[in-house]
């Protein structure tokens, strides 16, 4: 292993699907990144079979299992997992970025459970009081917006807030290039006397240092590319994520009904098909799956539990792009600058 490879390890048994997805979504990415080893954490059995069970062993030189005796499920309190299940998968994974041997984690599993013990493994970046999730929403404007906080934190200070945003700016300008993208603050009008007190002093923060703040976003403002980092606390952000797959899952039902109406709209609908799919591939949430944990020290990607293998390996490359950036130190080096070098100096 030379040192330009990159070492990822997987909560293999996490998600609705475990090794079922978990496994060949590892040898896609494998396939994918030539540079990528990749080390499953799990049942070394079931590992194994899944393993002897996919058609390319190709990349198997670049795979590794880690044995791991126990499994978080999804409705199990974050509590209990981090004091019960200290060889579970998803402990495990943690703990190979803690010793070293990886330089990222991706888990599908319980996400509370997931910060809890991500949070408690590798701690927060100093000078960061509370980690926060952000996934990336497609918009019309520069093709997404990074979003935080998703659900890790409810009833946000103005504080964190503001450290969300400086964690976001860091993600976008590492992630697309842009050395100083656009931040917007979630809220129920652009003008200054809307939103709660939170909200208004973040503001405040905000306005005063060197990150690239516009002001306040509506929700709509998402999807309109209004900001390329848009902020807002856990509660309001998860609502917002929650309803927005509903709404995509209900046009897609919809439109499926009324192309299957009669022999008029099918025929309509293969005619439109090339359009259908096309769109589809832009707003499809599996080119967006992959939740980054921001503020530990040590880079933690979420996989949507119900992922399926291509979902799966989006969420592994979006974790070799953060290990390549070294996320963590830009975050550190970006909340430095806010500290010592203010808008109004």
């Amino acid at each position: 292993m030379t040192n330009n490879h990159i070492t990822i390890s997987l909560d293999a048994m996490g998600g609705d699907f475990g090794p079922d997805v978990t496994v060949p979504a590892a040898i896609k990415a494998l396939q994918q990144h030539t540079s990528l080893n990749l080390i499953l954490v799990g049942d070394e059995d079931k590992l194994t079979g899944v393993l002897k069970a996919q058609g390319d062993d190709s990349v198997f030189d670049r795979l590794q299992i880690q044995h791991a005796s126990q499994v978080v499920h999804s409705d199990e309190p974050p509590a209990l997992a981090l004091r019960g299940k200290k060889d579970s998968s998803m402990r495990v994974a943690i703990n190979l970025v803690k010793e070293g041997r990886a330089q990222a984690c991706v888990s599908a599993g319980n996400t509370g459970a997931l910060m809890a013990t991500a949070r408690f493994v590798l701690k927060t970046l100093p000078g960061i009081d509370r980690p926060a999730i952000c996934t990336m929403l497609p918009n019309m404007n520069n093709g997404h917006a990074h979003v935080l906080d998703l659900g890790a934190n409810v009833d946000s200070s103005a504080q964190a807030l503001f450290e969300f945003a400086v964690m976001g700016a860091a993600l976008a300008a590492a992630v697309d290039g842009n050395e100083r993208p656009s931040v917007g603050l979630l809220n129920i009008g652009e003008e200054a006397i809307k939103g709660n007190e939170q909200v208004k002093q973040a503001a405040e923060l905000l306005a005063d240092s060197s990150l690239n703040y516009i002001g306040y976003v509506e929700g709509d403002g998402i999807y309109k590319g209004d900001a390329d980092v848009v902020v807002c606390d856990g509660f309001v952000g998860n609502v917002m994520l929650k309803t927005t797959e509903g709404v995509a899952k209900m046009i897609s039902h919809y439109m499926k009904q009324e192309f299957k109406r009669n022999p008029l709209t099918m025929l309509s609908g293969l005619i439109a098909l090339p359009v259908l799919r096309a769109l589809r591939k832009r707003i499809d949430p599996r080119e967006y799956n992959g939740a980054s944990f921001l503020g530990l020290q040590g880079i933690v990607i979420k996989s949507h539990g119900s992922a399926d293998a291509h979902s799966f390996a989006t969420a592994i490359s979006e974790a070799v792009i953060e290990v390549k950036k070294n996320v963590p130190e830009l975050i550190t080096r970006q909340l430095e600058n806010q500290l010592v070098a203010p808008a109004s100096q």
